[in-house]
C-alpha cells in the first residue's frame, strides 16, 4: 500500500515537472520570436546564471516553510539585515574606504560571511520558537519578524544603502568558477542538499508528513515542534545565504533591496509543485519554475513592459498557480 501510494506521489510529480517543462520551452519560444535580436544574446542568458541564484534559494526557504503548512514572509528582511550586519563589520574592520577594505584578507571575510549566516540562523530560531512553542500563526509571526529585521536595519544604516564590500566578497556574487557562475555553483550545490535531506533523511520525511497530516504525525509520535523550528531555522539560513549573493552581486546593501522577490519566491514555491497546505514540495519544480520566471522576466525588461504590469502578470500567475494546485489536491 505504502509503495503504492509512493508510486502515485512521483508519478504526480513528474507530470507536474513535464507541464512546467513545457511552459518553459513555451515562454522560451514566445520570447525569442518577439525579440530574437536582444532576447536571443549571450549576455541575457549568462546575467540570469548571476541573478536567478538568489531568488532561487529564497524560493526553497519559501518552500521549507511550506511543507509544514506555514510560510515564511521574513525572508527579505532578514536576507538584508545579514547582508548589512557583514557590510558594518567589513567597514569597521577595514575602514569605510580605500585599500584596507578592498583588498580585506581571507579570514575576516569568511568571518563576514559566519556573521551573516548567524544572523539567518538566529533570524530563523526567532520565527520556529514563535510558530512551534508559542503556536502564533506563521503568517502573523513572519510579518511581525520580517518588520522587525528590517527596522534593525533601517536603524543600523539609517536609511541609505551600505556600499563597498571586499573584493573577495564580491567574488561571491560575481566570480566564476571553471567557467560557471559562483552563485549559480552555491544555488546548485544547496538545490542538491535540501533535495536529498527531503528524500534520504528522517528529518525531510517528516516535514512531508508534518505537512501531509499534523494531527497523524503527532499521533506517530513524530517531533512536530522540533520538525517546525528546524524548518524555520533552515529557511533563515537560506534567507541570509540569498543576501550574500544579492549584496555580493550589486556591492551594496539597504533594507528595501529585493521587495519584490517576496511575491516572486511564492510564486515560484508555488508554481515549481509547492503546496501551500503543506506535505508537498519539489526543489526540480522549484528550479524549473525558476528557470520559466526568469526568462519571461527578462523579456518583459527587453521589450520595455512597465513594472506595473510585470507585477500584474506576477500576481495573476501566483493565483492561477494556486488555483491549480487546489483543483491537483481535490482530484488526487
Amino acid at each position: 500500500m505504502l509503495a503504492r501510494l509512493r508510486r502515485a506521489r512521483l508519478g504526480q510529480y513528474d507530470s507536474s515537472l513535464l507541464q512546467l517543462a513545457i511552459l518553459t520551452v513555451v515562454i522560451f519560444v514566445v520570447m525569442a520570436t518577439l525579440n530574437p535580436h536582444k532576447f536571443l544574446r549571450p549576455y541575457i542568458f549568462e546575467s540570469i546564471t548571476y541573478e536567478a541564484p538568489e531568488l532561487g534559494l529564497l524560493s526553497i526557504a519559501m518552500m521549507l516553510a511550506m511543507l509544514t503548512g506555514g510560510i515564511d514572509l521574513s525572508v527579505i528582511g532578514l536576507a538584508n539585515l545579514s547582508a548589512i550586519l557583514a557590510g558594518l563589520f567589513f567597514h569597521a574592520y577595514g575602514g569605510a574606504h580605500g585599500p584596507a577594505l578592498m583588498h580585506m584578507a581571507t579570514l575576516p571575510v569568511l568571518a563576514g560571511v559566519g556573521m551573516a549566516l548567524a544572523t539567518g540562523l538566529v533570524g530563523g530560531a526567532v520565527n520556529g520558537l514563535l510558530i512551534a512553542r508559542v503556536r502564533i500563526t506563521p503568517i502573523l509571526a513572519t510579518i511581525g519578524t520580517g518588520q522587525i529585521f528590517t527596522g534593525l536595519a533601517l536603524v543600523l544604516t539609517g536609511g541609505p544603502a551600505i556600499v563597498g564590500y571586499p573584493m573577495a566578497w564580491g567574488y561571491i556574487g560575481n566570480g566564476s568558477l571553471f567557467g560557471v557562475a559562483v552563485p549559480l555553483v552555491v544555488f546548485l550545490v544547496i538545490a542538491v542538499l535540501v533535495t536529498v535531506m527531503l528524500a534520504r533523511t528522517p528529518f525531510g520525511m517528516d516535514l512531508l508528513l508534518i505537512g501531509t497530516n499534523r494531527r497523524a504525525a503527532l499521533f506517530a509520535g513524530l517531533g512536530t515542534a522540533r520538525t517546525i523550528f528546524w524548518s524555520y531555522v533552515l529557511s533563515g539560513t537560506l534567507a541570509s545565504m540569498a543576501g550574500i549573493l544579492l549584496s555580493s552581486r550589486t556591492n551594496a546593501a539597504k533594507s528595501d533591496y529585493g521587495v519584490s522577490y517576496l511575491l516572486e519566491a511564492v510564486l515560484i514555491a508555488v508554481l515549481g509543485g509547492t503546496n501551500p497546505a503543506g506535505g508537498r514540495g519539489s526543489v526540480p519544480g522549484i528550479a524549473v519554475a525558476l528557470v520559466a520566471l526568469m526568462l519571461l522576466s527578462s523579456g518583459l525588461q527587453l521589450m520595455r513592459f512597465s513594472n506595473f504590469l510585470v507585477d500584474f502578470v506576477w500576481g495573476a500567475f501566483l493565483l492561477l498557480s494556486i488555483a491549480l494546485n487546489a483543483w491537483r489536491t481535490r482530484k488526487t
